[in-house]
């Protein structure tokens, strides 16, 4: 059963959320952190990139960027921009996007958990990038970033989050440069608390949807703390890693698309004749084609897009992975086909996300790629069927908006 606790976030002053509010570290390049806190002195990306305050070609691994980063972090302490509140809580973390909302509890969950898959897992993590976050976490003494996880429905914990947000005014409420809402309220009601940690210990799994890399990083922290402290009784706070939990029926996956270099060495003739064995294929014509149901895919070749349809016996319906588009169009196509075998290293495939929308396949396919694909998105059921199963989504399989933004709650390791 789930662990969930309260905690004492250290999070910024009213007046200043929007201005420490910063997109997670991984989805941008230190150039582009760079220019994004031009004028922001409280941003947290100061904290999550903490390169950016240094000469440029400082080695982004080296000591002295996590040692600025723990600065940065205690600045915002010292200056009055974030303070720690004096007693656990939860907190409310409304997202809006296009009109459509996901509302999440922030809480702190447990290593444990992770290490006896309670917490799942759908992804493999790179070591260089484990090591990367486990200095950050380690220098910072804090979970700089909550990882974003996912739990099937529960109605009472739905109630008690809608009551809470009827009755009760939020704490932050604003509007990031991209459009997207965010609000926050604070739970103080110790009765509610209470129950909210109750109800959760009643949830059999939790899923992780976004933050692998954190998350085996968190718990990597908080191992080596006990190591460091063999007489740990379990409660310290390095035992738990920031989480924010959504139930699954408020989220949406949005399509992962591919590009692609070459027609390793066919002709348009002879690769459409290859893809033809496992495919049905349509002309669509000059407009993009977004899939509509699963097993359906756009392609789009030579200025014109096509509808592919997988062809019955290609996959192994009965295996939740082979079954994801994502895989059906890796085994029949990208790998036999055109040769890319590892979609993680190869430089001759690109991976475009749903957010920024078709044209953006269009624009690459008459750049620097020759052929893209539309996907069907990958669902949240089938993601935790995968999980389920112990078994390992593809790369580049699930694309999560809006991002849980960083730096409206920290959870400090002691």
């Amino acid at each position: 059963m789930a662990i969930f606790k309260p905690f004492r976030a250290v999070r910024p002053l009213d007046e200043f959320a929007s201005q420490v509010a910063a997109l997670p570290y991984d989805v941008m390049n230190s150039k582009e952190a760079a220019e994004m806190v031009k004028g922001k002195p409280y941003s947290f990306l100061h904290v999550d990139k903490a390169e950016i305050d240094l000469p440029e070609g400082t080695d982004l691994y080296s000591e002295t960027v996590y040692l600025k980063a723990k600065e940065n972090l205690e600045k915002l302490e010292k200056d009055g921009i974030c303070k720690q509140d004096e007693e656990c809580r939860f907190y409310i973390y409304r997202q809006v996007m296009n009109g459509r909302a996901q509302t999440g509890l922030v809480g702190c969950v447990s290593i444990d958990d992770y290490i006896n898959n309670i917490i799942k897992k759908h992804e493999l993590t790179r070591a260089d990038k484990e090591a990367d976050r486990i200095n950050h976490v380690d220098y910072c003494d804090a979970n700089t970033g909550p990882i974003f996880l996912a739990y099937r429905p529960n109605s009472r914990i739905a109630t008690l989050i809608s009551d809470w947000q009827k009755n009760n005014a939020p704490v932050y409420d604003f509007v990031t440069d991209d459009g997207i809402g965010n609000t926050v309220w604070v739970i103080d009601d110790e009765n509610v608390t209470k129950e909210i940690s109750s109800l959760f210990g009643g949830v059999d799994y939790l899923y992780i949807a976004d933050g692998h890399h954190r998350a085996a990083s968190a718990v990597r922290v908080g191992l080596k703390r006990r190591e460091a402290n063999p007489d740990f009784s379990g409660n310290e706070e390095f035992n738990f890693f920031l989480a924010v939990l959504f139930s699954c029926d408020e989220l949406e996956i949005m399509d992962y698309n591919r590009v692609i270099k070459d027609l390793n060495g066919y002709s348009a003739e002879e690769f459409m004749k290859k893809v033809s064995e496992k495919f049905d294929i349509e002309l669509y014509g000059n407009n993009a084609y977004k899939p509509e149901k699963l097993h359906s895919f756009g392609m789009l070749l030579g200025g014109k897009w096509y509808t592919l349809s997988a062809k019955e016996g290609s996959f192994n319906a009965d295996d939740p992975v082979e079954a994801l588009d994502v895989s059906i169009l890796q085994n029949n196509l990208i790998s036999p086909i055109l040769g890319i075998d590892d979609p993680r290293t190869d430089k001759r495939i690109d991976f475009v996300g749903g957010i920024r929308g078709l044209s953006e396949l269009e624009r690459r396919a008459s750049d620097d790629m020759c052929l893209a694909f539309s996907m069907y998105p990958t669902s949240l059921e089938e993601l935790m069927a995968i999980a389920d199963a112990g078994k390992i989504m593809p790369p580049k399989s699930t694309w999560f908006e809006p991002k849980l933004l960083s730096g409206l709650f920290i959870h400090k390791l002691s």
